[in-house]
């Protein structure tokens, strides 16, 4: 049988196109960290916190009227700031992390601004889930989610239970064994597995922690007298986190087809 001969140049223009599906999948929080950035060197009339959620409010805003986003869109990103608030309202009050600054708009300690961050998380897998056509090939969409749910209460009761962080990662890649998901660069269709696409995004959501903190978007106690880089093992509960927003999406995009083989399509 003849093999077909793929040129270097054919990989350079898919890799190329590939990184700009996804520097357009990330807008949304490119234009987080470019709020956070200029609001550490910019005048502000109000506390930072309450100007940075006008300004994810106005993000959103805009992304809506350009229909970078549609109104179901927002829907379900709003979804995941009500999810994400909920987890930093736990985790703050546990001392997990901190916010150093003051602001009007507050909740238990938790500045309100910090629910898009968790919203950027979403924005990013519904809007790469769109632009590269997404689908899921033997997506164990019951078990995934029950895993997923056990995956996020762990993060909040392993305080005073034991953690089941191991356990449930592995947990998490039996049930995701022989799960695919297809996407589509230019002409081509490509496949990865369904784990190791958690594994990538947990590692991008790693850096982005480590430049948040950098910008004082919250605050580790190993980071009270400076800045220090976020603890390795934390890309580890980013891989195992993001399942809860991928499910999420994924439960999102059946009840809006309307069938489970809709959300699985054949390659």
């Amino acid at each position: 049988m003849a093999r077909t001969s793929v040129s270097p140049g054919y990989v350079l223009a898919q890799l190329l196109r590939f990184a700009w599906l996804q520097s357009r999948a990330c807008a949304f929080a490119v234009c987080m960290f470019a709020g956070l950035a200029a609001s550490t060197v910019a005048p502000l009339p109000l506390p930072r916190y309450d100007a940075l959620l006008l300004y994810a409010v106005a993000v959103t805003a805009v992304f809506w009227g350009l229909r970078l986003e549609s109104g179901r869109e927002i829907a379900a990103i709003a979804g995941f700031h009500v999810v994400g608030l909920a987890f930093e309202l736990a985790k703050v009050r546990l001392g997990s992390w901190s916010y150093p600054e003051q602001a009007w708009t507050v909740l238990w300690g938790v500045p309100l601004y910090s629910g898009f961050m968790y919203a950027a998380v979403g924005s990013y897998i519904v809007r790469a889930w769109r632009l590269m056509d997404l689908g899921l090939v033997g997506y164990r969409a019951w078990a995934t989610t029950a895993v997923a749910v056990a995956i996020y209460l762990n993060f909040l009761t392993h305080h005073w239970l034991p953690d089941f962080r191991v356990l449930l990662a592995a947990l998490l890649i039996a049930v995701t064994w022989g799960t695919w998901v297809h996407f589509t660069v230019g002409e081509a269709r490509y496949r990865m597995p369904l784990s190791l696409s958690f594994l990538l995004i947990g590692v991008f959501l790693w850096v982005a922690e480590n430049v948040s903190t950098l910008f004082d978007a919250w605050r580790y106690p190993h980071q009270d007298q400076g800045w220090e880089f976020v603890h390795v093992a934390k890309l580890g509960a980013w891989a195992l986190l993001v399942t809860v927003s991928f499910v999420l999406v994924a439960s999102w995009h059946q009840t809006r087809r309307g069938s489970p083989e809709r959300v699985a399509p054949a390659p």
